[in-house]
């Protein structure tokens, strides 16, 4: 087993996430919990999805961003937290990315958006996830104890507090809306829509809540898609959420589904110039290159 860090470096870290934290809170475009993307604050948006701990996707969005050399140019990232490679002693190591998405948001703070995930919503609300026959939140306490040791539980409690204070949702023009996935049965129950405006309360957190069924549900039926785009005055919903073998999937005229954490991934770079139709949108998917 490691040695774990030092207490100037879990500090650092502690430190990097109540910046990003407030960060988050004041983000220029976020209106409510949906961000706000028009030719007035941005030229394009890149959109990525689940990356859960694959660096090497992670590092291919970030090239292809090249967000120093675009400067108007908006990445989304979201659900990196459960996977990827693990300590010796079975922790899992994708809290450093966690660590590296706050520091985006420190060095980036109008420009990088971390949208809250189903993933990361299981850290913040303790509600388990079982994959593989493995325990993925203890998996992730294991892997910060033995990064920070004695002072994991004050570097998890500055992940999860920006975890609960990152946006929902975001928006380019009304032609796109991006969620980590859909509520399932929109087009027969009613979902509190007034979530991505309010603040958030613990019961929307929960299962059943508001912001569990937005990141939670996997219902890509048309009927629900057209229901959902509706729900939020859209053309084209972007979700991550469900594992797509080709990198992406089209389930219906409303919904596009994007992958990142295989060798097969895709992003969707959307520009902001004009309103685009659900099929304009499809030929703004980029096949991401590692």
């Amino acid at each position: 087993m490691g040695t774990a860090a030092d207490s100037t470096t879990a500090e650092a870290v502690i430190a990097a996430f109540r910046q990003a934290t407030e960060l988050n809170r004041s983000t220029p475009a976020r209106l409510g919990n949906v961000l706000q993307f028009t030719a007035e604050n941005a030229t394009d948006v890149l959109i990525s999805a689940d990356l859960h701990g694959h660096r090497r996707n992670y590092d291919a969005i970030l090239a292809l961003a090249d967000l120093d050399r675009h400067p108007r140019r908006h990445l989304i990232m979201q659900e990196v937290c459960h996977g990827g490679p693990t300590y010796e002693g079975g922790g899992c190591q994708s809290h450093r990315m966690l660590e590296d998405v706050a520091r985006l948001k420190v060095r980036y703070p109008e420009r990088f958006h971390f949208l809250l995930s189903n993933h990361e919503l299981s850290e913040l609300t303790e509600f388990p996830i079982m994959k593989s026959r493995r325990m993925l939140n203890v998996m992730f306490r294991m892997g910060l104890k033995e990064a920070y040791g004695e002072q994991a539980d004050a570097v998890r409690l500055a992940a999860t507090d920006f975890i609960a204070s990152c946006p929902l949702a975001a928006r380019v023009n009304q032609s796109v809306f991006v969620s980590h996935s859909c509520p399932e049965r929109s087009d027969a129950d009613c979902f509190d829509a007034s979530v991505l405006a309010r603040p958030y309360t613990q019961r929307d957190l929960c299962d059943g809540g508001a912001v569990f069924k937005l990141v939670w549900g996997r219902d890509f039926r048309p009927q629900n898609g057209a229901a959902f785009a509706k729900t939020v005055n859209t053309k084209c919903l972007i979700h991550g959420h469900e594992p797509c073998p080709m990198g992406y999937r089209i389930p219906n005229d409303k919904q596009i589904i994007i992958d990142c954490c295989s060798d097969n991934a895709y992003v969707a770079l959307v520009p902001t110039d004009r309103e685009r139709t659900h099929a304009e949108i499809v030929q703004c998917l980029r096949r991401l290159d590692t």
